[in-house]
């Protein structure tokens, strides 16, 4: 009783988990458990378990952002997951050794990962291994490194496993997405939306992980063309910040040579004026004392004129008397 009481709670957490807007990191940490667990139970080696991860990562990445179409019932949405459920299976086909992939196949819960209860999608898995944070092994070499750049998309629809593995292939039928039972016992509770099976235009964030290309398989997808036009741009503008900066401080060291050679004028203008004044005040001086000197010698000469008329004078003045 406890225990299923437990499975419940975790059930209800999960799909509380799955319901809102898968991120990144959740993203990843789900492809890891899923791989975990199925390399636990099918004995994978390290290379199938890392191209595993891949596989999972591509599948989740592909259907997280219509699981709600599928709650509401759009016809386009439940195709296209059934669509990219083929294509994981496909891909995991020539992973997988035949004994293998027989084994994936009799566990439903890894061959049919998604289911909806209680108008919620949530991973079968997490019913069997109730310890979300329980891993048998170590994350994978490119855990977050990894973007879905090995996905069918990039492909035309070939797996991009094909001939990877030299071992015997199961080679039966791997498609589900027109078997209306297998649709019943995982989303029966879905009542599908007349006139949908034409899909509406994606959102923007659709659009820019669709657009990555095979290059990007170890880049983040979203954050590249955005975060490249970013720092184009910002370059850009510091570049120009740059060259403003540069013509400024050119500007100012020519109004400084300017306001330099302007004092300079002015020091020496002012300098020669001065020195003009002082030769035009020694001249002035000059003549002054040329004057003194003239007026001093011509008062001179009348002094000396008068004392002789005096002498004269008297000396006429005595021989008048004798």
């Amino acid at each position: 009783m406890k225990r299923i009481f437990f499975i419940l709670i975790t059930l209800v957490v999960s799909t509380v988990y799955c319901s809102a807007a898968m991120s990144n990191s959740r993203l990843r940490k789900e492809s890891r458990f899923l791989t975990d667990k199925m390399a636990y139970e099918l004995n994978l080696s390290t290379g199938q378990y890392n191209d595993v991860y891949e596989i999972n990562y591509d599948f989740i990445d592909q259907v997280r952002d219509i699981m709600d179409e599928v709650l509401d019932g759009y016809e386009w949405a439940l195709n296209d997951y059934y669509r990219y459920l083929d294509y994981r299976n496909d891909d995991l086909r020539w992973v997988l050794t035949a004994a293998q992939y027989h084994k994936f196949m009799d566990r439903e819960y890894f061959f049919r990962p998604l289911f909806i209860t209680n108008n919620t999608w949530t991973f079968r898995v997490h019913l069997v291994y109730v310890n979300h944070n329980h891993f048998y092994f170590p994350k994978p070499y490119h855990y977050k490194s990894y973007c879905g750049g090995h996905s069918h998309r990039y492909y035309h629809d070939v797996s991009f496993y094909h001939g990877r593995y030299d071992h015997p292939y199961y080679t039966g039928t791997v498609n589900v997405r027109n078997n209306r039972t297998t649709r019943r016992s995982d989303f029966g509770s879905v009542r599908i939306k007349p006139n949908t099976t034409r899909q509406p235009s994606r959102t923007s964030s659709s659009t820019r992980r669709t657009s990555s290309t095979p290059d990007d398989v170890y880049a983040t997808p979203s954050r590249t063309s955005s975060g490249s036009s970013t720092r184009t741009s910002s370059g850009t503008r510091t570049g120009s910040s740059t060259r403003t900066s540069s013509s400024s401080t050119s500007n100012s060291r020519t109004s400084g040579t300017t306001r330099s050679s302007s004092s300079t004028t002015r020091s020496n203008s002012g300098r020669s004026t001065r020195t003009q004044s002082t030769q035009n005040n020694s001249t002035r001086s000059s003549s002054s004392v040329r004057s003194s000197s003239g007026s001093s010698t011509r008062s001179s000469s009348t002094a000396g004129g008068s004392s002789r008329t005096s002498s004269s004078s008297r000396s006429s003045s005595s021989s008048s008397r004798r």
